[in-house]
């Protein structure tokens, strides 16, 4: 693959020119407006037939030939991968580059609202070979801990299974459009309630087609710690084969007070559960200052804590689709599809800068006197997280949400990434 950063004076002709393909097709994998423009510093991405580059962290026992026959490349190809590579002295912890026509194995998972099953279904098609599970987040619980329907999804269930994507039954603790801890409090804490959960939501995965279910409670009180690690024990008792996937907000350390994070044992829930989802975004808040959504040193970070709790074959992060637009005095934030930040660049005629730290995308505006900055991912950002997955060999990655654009995101999965199905 090649990724071309916009400079002062390119135009799309000459770009297209230089990596042997056509306008149109720059134009329709980075789902650019036809009007042609672009703005320094944006990223282009285009697919060729490069071989992919694998990313992989040297182990004990590792040698040059061993790692050949495991990629089924060559050594040499290796080494001109890592020129600085002393290959007879290789050490644990080392990172290297290897060249292979094995692509990277990832379960990826897209999260859904389905306000409205018809127009998402018309997406879907497009995108439903990059992924291995459907979160259909289609259910809460009422105050008595029994699950029900928010939202209509057979339609969107039916399809996911003819398409041979797993879809998840995934439940929140909303009140209106609102976490509550308070909910999910009184419900883990009762162990009637806490019964009912688990067997209306087993009921609920059964009757509707199912593969599984998708747990996303947030502001779990931290005093309910263990009692939210019993309730997955049970739940996935209940579930039996079907799929017990839970998420879970990030950290770098234990903080079992922290009123965000305290009531999640990473250790417990990944012994509880088949996969877990660490919600690796949103280190720039919305309301907060504007930071990147997920810098590459934090979300390093995090999969390291995550890791010394949780087996790496279970474990996923997330990739945002989204991008969030601040006002820098009072940080008032306004959100929106990734596709839509990179384009509102290009009208705006902003320069695109890259955070060489955080590796990720930003750009300055002003509209009525008032400072913007938005910060967003582009393939550049998106191509060094899959690096981490790959140098950290985790299960894969999932993205909030399916309805917010992200062509880059799914070109590169198509080329680069052998995705896991059913």
């Amino acid at each position: 693959m090649s990724i071309h950063v916009v400079k002062y004076g390119d135009y799309l002709w000459g770009i297209a020119s230089q990596y042997r393909t056509t306008v149109a097709e720059i134009l329709r994998v980075n789902g650019l407006p036809s009007s042609l423009k672009l703005v320094p510093g944006q990223a282009i991405y285009i697919p060729d037939e490069t071989t992919v580059l694998r990313y992989y962290v040297i182990k004990p026992g590792d040698n040059l030939w061993k790692l050949s026959q495991t990629f089924r490349t060559d050594i040499q190809l290796i080494l001109n991968a890592n020129p600085s590579m002393d290959p007879n002295h290789l050490f644990v912890g080392q990172k290297i580059a290897i060249p292979s026509p094995e692509k990277l194995p990832l379960a990826t998972l897209g999260f859904i609202i389905p306000y409205s099953q018809e127009t998402f279904l018309t997406d879907f098609e497009q995108i439903s070979n990059q992924l291995t599970y459907l979160a259909i987040t289609a259910y809460s619980l009422t105050d008595q801990g029994f699950a029900y329907n928010v939202l209509e999804d057979r339609k969107i269930v039916t399809k996911s299974r003819e398409v041979h994507v797993i879809p998840l039954l995934m439940i929140r603790n909303l009140k209106g459009d609102q976490f509550s801890p308070e909910l999910i409090g009184a419900v883990l804490e009762n162990e009637i309630y806490r019964r009912n959960l688990v067997l209306s939501i087993t009921n609920l995965a059964k009757q509707r087609n199912y593969g599984g279910v998708s747990i996303d409670f947030e502001f779990i009180p931290p005093p309910r710690r263990k009692d939210f690690n019993r309730f997955l024990t049970e739940l996935k008792k209940s579930l039996e084969n079907l799929i017990l996937h839970v998420n879970v907000h990030a950290k770098t350390q234990d903080l079992p007070q922290n009123r965000i994070v305290g009531a999640y044992d990473y250790h417990a829930i990944g012994k509880a559960a088949d996969i877990v989802a660490v919600m690796t975004v949103d280190y720039g808040y919305p309301t907060g200052p504007p930071d990147p959504i997920s810098p590459l040193w934090w979300l390093a970070q995090v999969i390291r804590y995550s890791l010394s709790q949780i087996s790496h074959p279970k474990l996923q992060i997330a990739l945002s689709l989204y991008g969030y637009d601040k006002e820098v005095k009072t940080n008032a934030t306004s959100a929106f599809s990734v596709l839509a930040a990179q384009n509102q660049a290009i009208t705006l005629g902003a320069p695109i800068q890259y955070d060489l730290n955080a590796r990720s995308p930003w750009y300055r505006y002003w509209k009525d006197k008032i400072e913007h900055i938005v910060w967003f991912e582009d393939i550049r950002s998106y191509q060094e997280k899959y690096n981490l997955i790959d140098q950290y060999e985790l299960l894969g990655a999932t993205y909030w949400q399916l309805s917010l654009p992200a062509p880059q995101n799914w070109n590169y999965l198509k080329k680069n990434i052998r995705v896991l199905k059913s």
